[in-house]
């Protein structure tokens, strides 16, 4: 590390700290040369794979798109903030141990889709009728009734029946 104050390049560490959020290390430093002190902070430079778009175009990764169709799927559901950011920090994380570099954006949705069936059923349904573009009744209805026939019970006495039972 180059002092910042000599430009010597021989520093020390004195000591080191994780910062609360438990993101970052804080460094104090000290330059051999001057014996300046100074603070550095350090973290994980993470690289999520680029998407590849239903078009063909490609793009980086935007956490915040992903973010924006979970809370879309999850208004006015009883999901908290937390859980939400939980499932956005499981998906991302799958995505960073995948050893590609480009991933496609039907993955991304299928991970998504996985995550909000475990969360909330309905939330499932309002995300699959987009993401699948469901283009009537019968389709919309089909995924009901296989989702009726996937939950575990312990889901199913957590979860609002998205059709009466006769």
């Amino acid at each position: 590390m180059r002092c910042p104050f000599c430009g010597t390049r021989d520093t020390r560490v004195c000591d080191s700290r994780l910062v609360p959020e438990g993101n970052q290390v804080r460094r104090r430093r000290e330059c051999t040369h001057c014996s300046a002190r100074f603070t550095t902070f350090e973290r994980a430079e993470l690289q999520l794979p680029r998407v590849i778009k239903t078009n063909g175009a490609r793009e980086d990764f935007n956490e915040d798109k992903v973010r924006t169709g979970i809370q879309r799927a999850l208004e006015k559901r009883p999901v908290s903030i937390d859980d939400t950011e939980n499932m956005l920090n499981h998906i991302c994380s799958q995505l960073m141990l995948l050893d590609d570099r480009e991933i496609h954006s039907r993955q991304i949705g299928e991970m998504v889709m996985e995550q909000l069936q475990q969360m909330d059923q309905v939330a499932y349904v309002r995300f699959a009728s987009v993401y699948r573009d469901f283009r009537n009744v019968g389709e919309f209805t089909d995924e009901v009734e296989r989702l009726k026939k996937v939950p575990t019970p312990e889901l199913q006495d957590h979860q609002m029946d998205l059709l009466k039972r006769d």
